[in-house]
């Protein structure tokens, strides 16, 4: 739903005229440790551990001001919110993601998604090891479910075989990283962005 790619870029191109190249690679050097580590992105998780390494960099300040008041909804992919109102005509829709529990629940407030789909959001560390809990707490006969991540598609559709379609959206660098999408098992359904959805008929999908 989310372009993390061009969120990616326009923090690097701020980060690159406040502290400069070096430290801006810097910067993503601790994220991407960090993430490894956790296994969620954590920009301010991050950005703590950067200020360790430079305690006297008053630009610390600015980059913290600038991700919290970051405008998120401006880089939703188009019709983001059409395809969530478009998906309720055949069942409950929510937004299952992994992160943190600060930054990441802004996020998903601040674009608009928290309200477009009523509340319906489940954050983990893990979402495809919680599976038990996304069925407690959002029980249904079928799921349908998508992401730009093949990894997260396939283990899902390990575990729940023939109770989930898995739709397999090809935007962002995880899902055009050709290496990486061939180790998995390939998802019941590929789109090519996700206002692709706006045509399709989900009805379909519950079949299989």
């Amino acid at each position: 739903m989310l372009d993390n790619d061009r969120v990616t870029k326009d923090i690097s191109t701020f980060l690159n005229r406040e502290v400069g190249r070096a430290r801006t690679k810097r910067y993503w050097k601790i994220f991407q440790d960090l993430r490894l580590h956790l296994g969620y992105a954590d920009y301010l998780g991050a950005l703590q551990s950067y200020r360790k390494q430079y305690p006297h960099d008053s630009h610390v300040l600015k980059l913290s001001h600038f991700l919290i008041e970051y405008n998120f909804r401006a880089r939703l992919f188009p019709n983001a919110l059409k395809v969530l109102k478009h998906a309720r005509r055949w069942g409950k829709v929510a937004i299952l993601s992994d992160g943190d529990v600060v930054f990441q629940p802004r996020k998903i407030k601040c674009c608009g998604l928290f309200e477009a789909v009523n509340g319906n959001v489940l954050i983990y560390v893990h979402k495809e090891r919680e599976l038990s809990d996304v069925r407690r707490r959002l029980p249904a006969d079928h799921y349908v479910l998508l992401d730009d991540k093949i990894r997260i598609l396939a283990a899902v559709k390990r575990k729940w075989r023939s109770k989930v379609t898995t739709v397999f959206v090809r935007q962002g660098h995880y899902a055009l990283d050709r290496k990486l999408v061939e180790r998995y098992r390939t998802a019941d359904v590929s789109i090519d962005r996700i206002g692709d959805l706006l045509k399709c008929d989900m009805a379909r999908w519950q079949t299989r």
